[in-house]
């Protein structure tokens, strides 16, 4: 590899394309990427990890917005860090090596390397209770309907952009199947413990409704990191045959992981053992980053924008009807 000094993030993605090991795997994620935009493909995005605290919150936010990604999966504290930032609180650089005692009676909390205040947390938890409020009581609700509301009011109430009010803007759905096992879940149920708020979800209707999308058409998958995201996703696919649909698997895959496959967690599955339950497509283009996603994500999006920023209305978008039930077109 040459040293270009004038090159674009697009041309260095395509210099590490032509190396080995994962600078080959990054460079062939943006020409995946590409294709399934190129494609008429309705792109999931599955997010895990603390990638909203590190950082990652406009960047997704970035590839809502042009439409490289379709449909959102993501763990619920993803979604909750992006509500705290988007209300105008703040994650900080910090010390991986600071005294942990302290920071607890600081009320600060620590994300390996970056810092929250508890106090501004308390604020967000205030703000999604009272929220609660006001969407439909004693009604089965999807998580995407309730994060679609949620977006709505963060898009008309907060001066920042976020992943939430940026989906909404779009008219793209959010899941969110673990939405308990977060400071949102956290929230709501202070509120139902104070008899002001009872939010009830079908979380059998998000795997419906992500059957439904998985059968509708080709079918693209993203994953930054594992977890309830990336099964959530995979699974849309074999789910399709209760729907009575042809079980043809996702077209098209790329992983940013770090896990490894020999433990047998879901997080490090190859897209090859996926194969092997049909949630991949036996002629697939897939690929595996085996990298820090707070690096690859960015130079991957970036060189995606890079390469597709004169066409990027060309794209055969799937657009979604919003409603208690989630209709689809291309």
């Amino acid at each position: 590899m040459s040293i270009e000094a004038d090159a674009t993030v697009d041309r260095f993605a395509e210099q590490l394309s032509e190396l080995s090991f994962q600078a080959r795997n990054l460079g062939g994620a943006v020409d995946i990427w590409e294709r399934m935009v190129e494609d008429e493909t309705l792109i999931f995005f599955g997010l895990a990890g603390a990638m909203v605290p590190a950082g990652m919150r406009m960047v997704v936010s970035f590839l809502i917005e042009n439409r490289f990604i379709d449909c959102l999966v993501s763990t619920g504290a993803n979604l909750y860090h992006d509500c705290h930032e988007t209300l105008g609180y703040f994650h900080w650089r910090g010390s991986p090596g600071e005294d942990d005692l302290k920071l607890k009676d600081q009320s600060i909390d620590r994300i390996y390397d970056t810092y929250a205040s508890e106090t501004e947390f308390r604020r967000t938890d205030e703000f999604i209770s009272y929220f609660a409020r006001e969407v439909p009581q004693n009604k089965p609700l999807t998580t995407r309907e309730f994060l679609h509301l949620l977006g709505k009011k963060l898009a008309e109430s907060a001066d920042n952009e976020g992943i939430l009010s940026s989906a909404y803007k779009a008219g793209i759905p959010v899941y969110c199947p673990a939405l308990a096992d977060s400071a949102i879940g956290i929230s709501m149920a202070v509120g139902k413990n104070r008899g002001e708020s009872n939010v009830v979800f079908d979380i059998l209707a998000d795997v419906l409704e992500t059957a439904r999308l998985a059968a509708s058409s080709r079918t693209g998958v993203v994953y930054i990191g594992g977890g309830v995201p990336k099964n959530f996703i995979q699974q849309s696919e074999v789910t399709t045959s209760v729907l009575g649909a042809t079980e043809t698997g996702h077209q098209y895959a790329i992983q940013v992981i770090t896990d490894p496959p020999h433990w047998g967690g879901l997080s490090g599955c190859t897209f090859a053992e996926a194969q092997s339950w049909g949630k991949i497509a036996k002629k697939a283009l897939k690929v595996t980053v085996y990298s820090d996603a707070t690096i690859a994500l960015p130079l991957i999006a970036t060189a995606l924008a890079t390469r597709r920023k004169d066409n990027l209305a060309e794209r055969k978008l799937p657009r979604f009807r919003m409603g208690r039930s989630l209709e689809v077109s291309f």
